[in-house]
């Protein structure tokens, strides 16, 4: 999911990768989401000149008197004033600056709250880690040692030549404590490092994952080496002892190993800090423990490391979630079926996957019906067609929002196709989910005071929101896992699960040409993010209202009421005060302007901030 939606999300402008362990395939606890947005218009050149392209912005990498595994990048041309407002003068040199992209990217963007953490701009709630990234498509010269060197069993020649082709990536963060920091850059090989964790056996992953609770959930939790070691370091040594091992991966790294193995990397990791080494995987020169692991606080890092290790693999158990796994639970031996649900809880549950696909909502430029796109998808295996045409419709609700619909009538012959264009788009948007898609073309039904047929649409949606749904943040019930078991042995892909089952939000963008009026407030510019049910009743009110059907109205509204007490179908970490403010409207048009109040007030003591609340604008 994470490969197609990066695919689906990049654009003529930028190309974006999903990164740190959640792009690695490992969702931890607590993890939050890494994301490279490499930009497309700046180029940075290993060696030789290309064939000059105005619209692009060219630098060179410079490693004279930096360490290694970092470089300043000196300007050799660009016509951008942006670009050229990044760069300070060096020696004679223009140099880009690190700092000044990171603080200028800052200053253009939307989230007020967000903040520059290390080479990321992290969002206001701390989930979103942003890295903006330069590309340089050769492989560079500090890294050509690790092609002869690896020739062993592990990675394949294959993956070897898929790396190279690629080449690295730069991102905006330099030596700490380097007299021209602001000016250094990071190389990072973070598409390497993912085409590597591609290659593991799942004991490899095992070894990896219990690494990472390790250090998260107990050497982090010691103040004094709490910031020592990062997960970096972890995957740094396995992928050596990786190419090290003389036999077959599959050989040594499997199941009945997983305890030498796992000892093997912790082994090797108490060995790294005990010598206050270890070796960056691709420039080796680079030792990424000094400065860092040394004096004190390596002497208090390594006597826990040797405590835990003393310990064997029961070190694991001062995991909370290790120790309190319960064994029970998997019902010896797993039926496939198990495993199917197992999956489908992680995605329902997974916050970062909820955070990538809303955030697929915002890139603007890219054209979903682009040929070559479209020939892409068609190649490939049936289930990633699937995966495809899910992102298409995700996609599909945020451009029929944007089309230059202007009215409410649908008259003339220029307001026709402009009808029949976001029609047809979002009757694309229904594959992704069970509900929202049908709801928007409801919206759009209202919008054209169509409200019969809106009314139509709002019942077949209202049918499919039964007890066998699936929704964002839940927890699967008895009726889930017997109606997911079916599904398991039809072999049912991820991609049709959620289309026949998930219940996603309402996602009304900013000045969307689909919004209702009644929610339109003078100088607010926010998007709405609304539960699906609540807004089936709440579109439900509005079209009977503009029919003069009172009695209607008010059932609509008592179900409504109903939606919200139970939060059917509504996680309770959900967006539940929209569909309170919802409530307080409906009750307003219809003239209950006490207990509109009240709805309005309930609204706020769910989320008492007054920018993303529209509700205390209401009370006024």
């Amino acid at each position: 999911m994470n490969t197609v939606r990066d695919n689906f999300s990049s654009s003529k402008s930028f190309t974006y990768i999903t990164s740190g362990s959640y792009g690695e395939g490992l969702e931890m606890q607590g993890s939050d989401l890494d994301i490279m947005q490499v930009e497309k218009s700046i180029k940075v050149n290993a060696d030789k000149q290309p064939d000059l392209n105005p619209g692009i912005t060219y630098l060179s990498m410079d490693t004279d008197d930096v360490k290694p595994g970092f470089t300043q990048l000196r300007l050799e041309y660009s016509r951008s004033q942006y670009n050229l407002e990044c760069c300070e003068e060096h020696n004679g040199k223009r140099y880009f600056s690190s700092a000044l992209w990171k603080g200028n990217l800052l200053l253009v963007g939307d989230d007020k709250g967000e903040t520059i953490h290390g080479p990321c701009i992290t969002d206001k709630t701390g989930d979103l880690d942003f890295a903006y990234s330069l590309h340089c498509k050769t492989w560079i010269s500090s890294a050509v040692n690790w092609i002869t060197r690896s020739s062993r069993s592990w990675p394949s020649h294959n993956v070897k030549q898929s790396i190279i082709k690629h080449g690295v990536l730069f991102v905006p963060i330099g030596v700490k404590g380097s007299p021209k920091e602001d000016l250094e850059w990071r190389v990072s090989f973070s598409v390497a490092e993912k085409l590597l964790i591609n290659t593991f056996t799942h004991t490899q992953l095992m070894c990896y994952a219990l690494l990472k609770i390790i250090l998260k959930d107990v050497i982090a939790n010691d103040s004094e080496c709490k910031d020592l070691l990062c997960s970096y370091f972890l995957k740094t040594i396995i992928f050596w002892i990786s190419e090290e091992l003389p036999s077959s991966v599959s050989c040594v790294w499997k199941p009945d190993n997983l305890i030498p193995c796992f000892m093997r990397c912790f082994s090797r990791l108490v060995y790294c800090v005990e010598h206050s080494v270890c070796w960056h995987y691709f420039i080796p020169e680079n030792n990424m423990f000094e400065n860092k692991i040394e004096g004190r606080a390596r002497d208090v890092l390594l006597k826990k490391l040797n405590t835990l290790h003393s310990y064997g693999w029961r070190c694991i158990l001062f995991s909370d979630q290790i120790s309190n796994f319960d064994v029970a639970r998997l019902n010896f031996p797993i039926e496939p079926f198990t495993l199917y649900v197992n999956d489908v809880e992680k995605i329902v549950q997974s916050s970062n996957l909820y955070i990538a696909n809303g955030g697929l909502e915002s890139y603007s430029e890219l054209d979903i019906f682009n040929t070559g796109l479209l020939h892409n998808i068609w190649c490939h295996h049936f289930s990633l067609k699937q995966l495809y045409a899910y992102y298409i419709s995700h996609r599909c609700s945020n451009l029929a929002q944007r089309l230059p619909f202007t009215g409410a009538t649908i008259n003339n012959k220029t307001q026709y196709k402009q009808y029949k264009s976001c029609l047809s788009t979002l009757l694309t948007n229904v594959y992704h989910d069970a509900v929202s898609g049908w709801l928007m073309v409801a919206s759009l039904f209202y919008k054209t005071k169509q409200y019969r047929k809106a009314l139509h649409i709002i019942r077949y949606s209202i049918s499919k929101c039964t007890f066998d749904k699936l929704f964002f943040r839940m927890t699967l019930s008895k009726i889930h896992s017997q109606s997911l078991k079916l599904l398991s042995f039809n072999k049912t892909s991820v991609a049709y699960l959620l289309k026949i089952l998930f219940v996603d939000l309402i996602q009304l963008k900013v000045n969307s040409t689909l919004i209702p009026e009644e929610l339109v407030m003078e100088g607010w510019n926010k998007r709405y993010h609304i539960p699906s049910t609540a807004y089936a009743y709440f579109l439900s009110v509005l079209c009977h209202y503009h029919l003069n059907n009172g009695s209607y109205c008010q059932k609509s509204i008592q179900d409504l009421k109903v939606v919200i007490g139970k939060k059917y179908l509504m996680s309770d970490l959900g967006y539940t005060w929209e569909a309170y403010t919802l409530l307080g409207i409906a009750l307003q048009l219809c003239g209950d302007k006490e207990s509109a109040r009240q709805a309005f007030v309930q609204s706020l003591a769910i989320c008492p901030d007054e920018s993303y609340n529209s509700a205390a604008r209401r009370l006024l």
